[in-house]
């Protein structure tokens, strides 16, 4: 809020000083008419494109905030070698360019920390350098800034008293403290620079504040060498704050209010291009070679000359007309000035409002002085759900939507809404809409997935996860949805693909942001089943030992006895019925440590029928079924209580008066099945 507050005073009088220098006298206006008038008509057609195109919002912002610190510099070095120069200094070429060198060098170590690795920011495109080379180039650049700075200074402090000099070491160490101290730290403490953070805000507020001091000082030279025209600060630093404001206020409040598009992005798309016609035009019109310049900021005795003809024209006459003494004239500026002062208050406390997150009254203030503003419609929808208004709170998710249907922020949150309330068609339907702003989003893609699969449709299911895979193939949670939904259609093979994708993935990620054990270990238990069912049973024996592995390691004794018996069966299958039988007995030991009713009565079960296809005598099968049955209340599914049933009357038939005696007593039957080997 005290960064907003000091725009009014520093950043926008500072963009409306050099309109103000570039504008005001129509000798100036022709002799930079390239840059009045056709680099203006260029912007201005920016500011329309950008608006209705908002992939180029990046971009502008980018070369914005790379641009910005370069000049910066430019104008701190413009300053040292004006100082320079009105102390006497008169420096080679080689020390000239030792001094610009060193200027240079800082910018390029910030540049580096701007452009190194990825960017933290979606509205900031980095060059993506290496972490590595960035730090070394870093380190370089510091080396050669000093070496080039001590260069340069033997120079000037050759002859000239060093009080001279104070100004040229204010201008340096200004340097310094804007570009190598901050880059330092992150190279040395490990702490990173935000780049629309640092560029565009403290960085910003200081060079305003310079750039104000001197183009002040030239405004008031120049006023005070003109014919009958007195100085008026207060009057120069009025039309600065006012024309600041026309320059950032209006622009988004129209575009918001008239054709609905999102306040802040329309702020953001002003302010990078006015800061951008800014950066143009200053470096053309401040040059200490140009005659008019050097003799109003050097104090020289030259006498002035008009360096452009007389301007003519309808623009020229009309500018004339508005800043003379007319009446008329007069009262447009009074009014004109009074209506953009209550703008710029207005502003002010719209921002102020938007801040107070924790305030409904004030954010509902926000949002009524200017509804198309998609963060205050972000935090009015949260307060507005925290405080028990979830009908308003979706009402502000779809203003946001409305006011920026490319920002994924109010989309997803209005989506985690209506699958919370079970709105399934809905969400659906929200994320169909969204695709056409966001084709190549894969979480879009992985919502859609789950919700159509919430609808019954899987093969739209299938589809969705398959595109969130190829946009994006680290998509982890998509490769396990897409493996269940194959699994679950009896694709067992393609299941085994993405299975093996998931688990290699999160075995890549740090320890603690990893899914829990028991989850990934049934993961990699359902791996080997569709490897069995593909008829992979060496690899997914392997599997299945892995699984009880880790089970084992990490305590999971349900799981350790599901892989247990699951490999126990494929071991049978494969005629180790030694392995099996070991498999089996472990996995009903692990059962009864743990008093799992379940698992015990459907693993004697399993048990009971690998006896019975072994060889075994029959008895001990018939006993195993007599302490599954015995368990059966805890079997969840009918259809395999009365299978279990069949078979122990089966059994009893089959063994004849012995049933009796096992069915009376089966310990002892049990004790010898849990004891067999081969």
């Amino acid at each position: 809020m005290a960064f907003y507050a000091l725009a009014l005073v520093f950043n926008y009088p500072h963009y409306m000083a050099t309109i103000y220098r570039a504008y005001h006298r129509p000798e100036d206006f022709q002799k930079y008419r390239f840059f009045t008038v056709y680099t203006t008509a260029l912007i201005l057609l920016t500011v329309l494109v950008a608006h209705f195109w908002l992939g180029i919002l990046p971009w502008l912002l980018t070369i914005y905030i790379t641009w910005s610190p370069w000049h910066y510099s430019g104008q701190n070095y413009g300053l040292f070698m004006m100082f320079a120069r009105r102390a006497g200094a008169t420096l080679s070429k080689d020390e000239r360019h030792a001094a610009y060198g060193a200027f240079i060098a800082s910018y390029l170590i910030l540049f580096l920390s701007f452009h190194a690795g990825p960017s933290s920011d979606p509205l900031f495109i980095s060059l993506g350098i290496p972490a590595a080379a960035a730090r070394y180039g870093q380190v370089t650049l510091g080396i050669a800034f000093v070496v080039l700075s001590a260069y340069a200074w033997s120079a000037l402090l050759r002859g000239i008293e060093w009080r001279k000099l104070l100004p040229c070491m204010t201008l340096f160490s200004s340097q310094f403290l804007w570009f190598l101290l901050p880059a330092a730290i992150a190279v040395f403490k490990s702490a990173g620079i935000m780049q629309n953070r640092y560029s565009t805000g403290v960085l910003a507020v200081m060079h305003s504040a310079q750039y104000l001091w001197v183009t002040s000082y030239y405004a008031r030279r120049e006023a005070r060498q003109a014919v009958a025209q007195n100085w008026r600060p207060l009057a120069y630093f009025a039309v600065l704050v006012t024309g600041g404001i026309a320059l950032f206020v209006p622009g988004p409040w129209l575009a918001s209010r008239v054709f609905h598009h999102d306040f802040t992005v329309s702020f953001l798309i002003f302010t990078a291009l006015v800061n951008l016609h800014h950066f143009i035009l200053d470096g053309a019109i401040w040059k200490l070679r140009d005659g008019r310049v050097a003799s109003l900021l050097l104090n020289s005795r030259d006498k002035l000359t008009n360096v452009a003809s007389e301007a003519h024209g309808g623009l020229a006459a009309t500018w004339r007309w508005i800043s003379g003494g007319n009446v008329a004239a007069r009262a447009l500026r009074v009014s004109a000035a009074l209506l953009l002062l209550t703008w710029g208050i207005v502003d002010q406390a719209r921002y102020y409002f938007s801040l107070r997150a924790e305030d409904l009254h004030d954010l509902q203030r926000a949002a009524l002085l200017d509804s198309f503003d998609s963060p205050t419609q972000m935090r009015l929808a949260h307060r507005e759900l925290e405080d028990g208004y979830p009908q308003q709170a979706e009402i502000a998710w779809k203003k946001a939507i409305q006011s920026n249907p490319a920002d994924l922020a109010p989309r997803q949150q209005l989506l985690h809404f209506l699958i919370e309330q079970k709105r399934f068609d809905e969400a659906y339907d929200l994320t169909q809409a969204s695709l056409v702003y966001a084709p190549q989003d894969p979480s879009l893609w992985l919502d859609r997935g789950l919700l159509a699969e919430q609808r019954g449709h899987s093969d739209q299911a299938i589809e969705s996860w398959s595109r969130a895979i190829a946009i994006d193939p680290g998509q982890t949670l998509a490769h396990l949805y897409l493996a269940g939904e194959l699994d679950r259609s009896g694709k067992a093979q393609d299941a085994v693909v993405h299975y093996k994708a998931f688990l290699n993935a999160i075995a890549r990620q740090p320890a603690d942001m990893r899914p829990p054990p028991e989850k990934v270990i049934a993961i990699v238990i359902r791996t080997a089943h569709c490897m069995a069912h593909a008829s992979q049973e060496a690899e997914a024996l392997q599997w299945y030992e892995l699984a009880a592995k880790l089970a084992a390691q990490t305590k999971q004794v349900k799981l350790e006895s599901v892989a247990d018996v699951n490999e126990a069966a494929l071991q049978a299958k494969a005629g180790k019925s030694s392995e099996a039988l070991q498999l089996y007995q472990h996995a009903l030991q692990l059962d009864d440590s743990i008093g799992d009713t379940t698992s015990s009565a459907e693993d004697w079960l399993a048990y009971g029928r690998f006896l019975e296809n072994s060889g075994f005598p029959f008895r001990l099968a018939y006993g195993c079924f007599v302490k599954s049955e015995s368990l059966q209340g805890s079997l969840p599914d009918a259809s395999q209580r009365q299978y279990l049933a069949d078979l122990t009357q089966e059994a009893a038939r089959r063994i004849g008066a012995a049933a009796k005696q096992i069915r009376r007593d089966p310990e002892p039957t049990l004790r010898e099945a849990l004891a067999l080997h081969q």
